[in-house]
């Protein structure tokens, strides 16, 4: 994995930690609107997209098909214009968290993620190989990691948002 990514993986996620790590457990829990997640359900749906990526990487190294995908431009992701959906597998639950529970989900599921990535002998694969994202179609496994901290980006400043709109509630 280059260093680029690396550096990225690493600096999102310290932004991401540095936007909740002093919010009270209200804070963390209250949602602006009843069509908004909570910031503790931002947290945790990027946990569970971390690890639904593995499950993806892993099943898209499984597969024998090798034709090239074309390489799609996943800065896409930072457009919030642009809604999604989650899919249910990367849905939050509802229930609230604690603070410090979810920092310790994060850095669980990075270290899980990096340690898999790790595991991969020849990276170089991971841009031969590819596998169905739900946002993005087709997608070949190194804009896979690619798409892991850019997501996290768009979720940090959704993030900035929510805590600005309940600043304005109080």
């Amino acid at each position: 994995m280059s260093n680029l990514v690396n550096d990225n993986l690493y600096e999102t996620r310290n932004n991401l930690v540095k936007e909740i790590s002093s919010l009270s457990y209200t804070q963390f829990n209250s949602r602006p609107n009843k069509n908004m997640w909570s910031i503790a359900q931002v947290c945790h749906h990027l946990v569970l997209v971390e690890q639904a990526t593995i499950k993806a990487i892993a099943w898209g190294l499984k597969k024998v098909d090798n034709t090239q995908k074309e390489r799609k431009n996943v800065q896409l992701i930072l457009d919030r214009t642009k809604k999604f959906n989650a899919p249910e597998i990367v849905e939050p639950d509802v229930e609230p968290f604690e603070v410090q529970f979810i920092i310790d989900l994060l850095n669980d599921s990075r270290k899980k993620f990096l340690t898999f990535l790790s595991t991969i002998e020849d990276q170089s694969i991971l841009a031969e190989k590819s596998f169905k994202h739900p946002a993005l179609g087709e997608l070949p496994l190194d804009q896979w990691i690619e798409q892991i901290y850019l997501h996290e980006q768009r979720h940090t400043e959704q993030i900035t948002e929510i805590k600005l709109l309940l600043d304005t509630e109080h």
